[in-house]
């Protein structure tokens, strides 16, 4: 039995040591520049605005990478505004003369590269900087921007989630840049450390583990946060509030901590007392839990478009909407283990792109269906068992191919749709279907261990389960992950898809960045 310690070390100086962290194989092709920067001939350029992500062609920048962010945010409850520093540690992949950061509605003050001020303009929805001097490749330095943000600014999307005592952050997937700026790409993980100042009275929560608490002049306190474990953008999480923190005691020594209005802790007690539970039986079948603390964060808002899903698995603490809460557990533990799913599959293990979505989406709600049967709960559609859920499914399987495209194959405008959920879910049951359960189990290990901390691909998945499996599955998965037609299920000959008519390719209203898809719900 492995036991945990908790982190008990002192907030260590701005931004510490970097964890090191390796990228899926795919996910980014180098810039070609080692070679040229090791003979000293290259010439500094603008850097790529782009990482060149499928869904999400404009989000990232290439050039650099991000080796840990400092956050320093204060809130004034008066204003209602954010006064933000943001410090970036980066290393460049190539000489630039110029370099940019995401950001979206952000009052930009001021920027400085290694310490000198540099210029800057804001275009669309990136920061771009102009350093000094040139940076050459492969060389390590700090970017600090300063800056102001109104968390009830109206913005084309955002992740500020206003409320009446402060505010909390839902980035996923494209908006962390409208909190901070940053490198906004799940492929860019990074460290992360937080000093969030506040009223007295008031609360500072980040990700990760709390280091350090200030008394401040003027009745304000600062809480200073350092995560472990690297985090993409899209994962983070910074909230203020009239908020109680309760710690409880996890499966083997693991510190759990729930993010409560203090006006609503009693009633959100028996929700929160189901963690425990929810994490050993997803230890029994997925390996420890990955990061130092878990918890719960019912935020402090009653608005039904505060946010647009029920609950997001931002690390190490996941956001919900408070009300769903209340339920009985029959009605939220199987979608309470949807979001614990995400610490291993998305979290630990993030996407190399945004088309990879289904591996975090799919294996939540594989994980999550199966304890909701296991617990003996029906779901949505009344029925009791993997097997009828996923013939359910599998009928469909045409109808969501030509609707949503295939399972791995998402745009913009259909990324969180069934198919990528259920449709995920239906790909691993064929695999295990395939295989057998004590090989898929294998194989679902092994991606965790191998990526953990890092970002992996569709690819790499059917890699790890071909070296797994002993065979080549590549064209096994690939017909399942990217066929326009629903490939045969193993073991289940009478199975059949449900044909194609014209009144089942009706478009569908969607709504943009939806989450509450998962059949978790």
């Amino acid at each position: 039995m492995r036991y945990r310690t908790r982190l008990t070390a002192p907030a260590a100086a701005l931004l510490g040591t970097a964890a090191a962290t390796t990228l899926a194989p795919s996910a980014h092709a180098a810039s070609g520049s080692t070679s040229r920067a090791a003979s000293g001939t290259e010439a500094a350029a603008p850097g790529p605005e782009t990482l060149g992500d499928p869904v999400y062609p404009s989000l990232g920048n290439d050039g650099y990478r991000v080796a840990a962010y400092h956050l320093d945010l204060a809130y004034d409850a008066t204003t209602k505004l954010v006064d933000g520093e943001a410090t970036l540690r980066i290393r460049t992949t190539q000489a630039l003369s110029r370099l940019s950061l995401d950001a979206l509605g952000l009052d930009i003050r001021a920027v400085r590269v290694g310490g000198r001020t540099a210029t800057f303009e804001t275009v669309d929805e990136k920061l771009r900087i102009t350093p000094a001097r040139s940076l050459p490749a492969d060389t390590g330095t700090t970017i600090c921007v300063e800056y102001g943000a109104d968390p009830r600014r109206a913005l084309t999307h955002t992740a500020w989630v206003p409320t009446a005592d402060g505010f909390a952050v839902c980035p996923q997937p494209n908006s962390a840049h409208t909190v901070f700026p940053c490198n906004d790409h799940p492929v860019d993980k990074a460290d992360f450390t937080f000093r969030i100042t506040v009223p007295n009275g008031l609360r500072g929560v980040a990700s990760g583990t709390l280091v350090r608490t200030e008394t401040l002049d003027g009745d304000r306190t600062a809480y200073s946060y350092r995560s472990r474990s690297p985090i993409a953008t899209e994962l983070v999480q910074i909230t203020v509030g009239d908020y109680v923190v309760k710690d409880r005691q996890g499966p083997n020594g693991l510190p759990l901590r729930d993010v409560v209005p203090v006006a609503r802790a009693e009633a959100l007690e028996p929700a929160l007392a189901l963690t425990p539970g929810l994490v050993a039986w997803l230890e029994q079948r997925l390996g420890a839990y990955p990061f130092e603390t878990y918890g719960l964060l019912p935020c402090n808002s009653d608005d039904p478009a505060a946010f647009d899903f029920t609950g997001l698995e931002t690390q190490t603490l996941t956001l919900y909407k408070p009300n769903y809460l209340l339920q009985a557990e029959r009605f939220i533990g199987s979608h309470m283990m949807h979001e614990l799913v995400h610490s291993y599959f998305g979290n630990s293990v993030s996407p190399g792109t945004w088309a990879d979505l289904w591996l975090n989406e799919g294996h939540a709600d594989f994980y999550g269906l199966l304890y909701r049967y296991e617990r003996g709960w029906t779901d949505s559609l009344g029925l009791t068992t993997m097997e009828a859920r996923m013939k359910n499914t599998y009928a469909r399987g045409d109808q969501w191919r030509r609707t949503s495209g295939p399972v791995a194959a998402p745009n913009e405008a259909n990324l969180f749709d069934s198919q990528r959920y259920l449709g995920g879910v239906l790909v691993l049951y064929a695999l295990r279907e395939f295989v057998g359960e004590a090989t898929f189990g294998a194989i679902e290990r092994t991606f965790l261990d191998r990526y953990r901390n890092a970002s992996a691909t569709t690819e790499n998945y059917i890699s790890v389960a071909s070296e797994i499996a002993g065979q080549d599955l590549s064209g096994f998965l690939r017909d399942w992950l990217y066929g326009t037609t629903t490939p045969r299920m193993p073991n289940h000959p009478d199975w059949t898809v449900t044909p194609v008519t014209t009144s089942l390719l009706a478009p569908k209203s969607r709504t943009a960045g939806h989450h509450d898809n998962s059949a978790t719900l």
